[in-house]
């Protein structure tokens, strides 16, 4: 399996759609033509324009409780139950962007940073790879200079009432990220460790 080309369909002012042409089948060695068996294929994908990355942050406050948001995303046409996310800017360090994303979309600034992991958010249609940071000793700041398009209720949780408020905003009519449940349950299980 390998990439051999890409082509931009479409390019917006955020997304570009991108046709990826790949060799599908078991590569013995390098050749300039593909060995019996293997097929040429394509697939489309989508990338992200004007970024260099993703990150996301699992705030944590001291007295026990995450940090939520709660705001519309037109491609699912309804709120969405979410954690802290924004896009790197070219040239700037993840760390740098999920510190100011996190004051940004919840007014909270964290006196700890720390990266826990970083994977595909949605690998079948998507290039994204989220890196993920957990956020503690946070000190409320003010909102910083969000997007115009950004709309955010931020919403504390205690961590016992999570699952609670968790099924009563989806029954509410909210969509729940999948992320929340378990990148929660990740960074609570690493500070556990970074604290033992």
């Amino acid at each position: 399996m390998k990439v051999i080309n890409k082509k931009i369909l479409w390019e917006g002012r955020y997304l570009r759609a991108v046709l990826v042409e790949y060799l599908d089948g078991r590569l013995e060695a390098e050749s300039p033509e593909p060995p019996a068996g293997i097929v040429t294929r394509t697939w489309e994908t989508i990338e992200r324009v004007g970024c260099s990355g993703i990150v996301v942050i699992v705030p944590f406050t001291g007295d026990g409780s995450v940090i939520l948001i709660r705001q519309f995303r037109p491609a699912v046409d309804a709120y969405v139950i979410e954690l802290p996310a924004g896009l790197v800017d070219p040239g700037e360090k993840p760390e740098d962007a999920a510190r100011r994303e996190l004051i940004e979309e919840t007014g909270y600034r964290a006196g700890d940073l720390d990266f826990m992991i970083s994977g595909p958010a949605s690998s079948g249609s998507s290039s994204e790879i989220l890196d993920v940071f957990v956020a503690s000793g946070l000190s409320f700041v003010g909102i910083g200079n969000r997007d115009e398009s950004e709309n955010i209720e931020v919403i504390e949780v205690p961590l016992e009432r999570l699952s609670d408020t968790i099924n009563e905003m989806q029954q509410a009519g909210n969509f729940i990220d999948l992320k929340v449940h378990g990148m929660i349950r990740l960074a609570k299980d690493f500070l556990d460790k970074k604290s033992a």
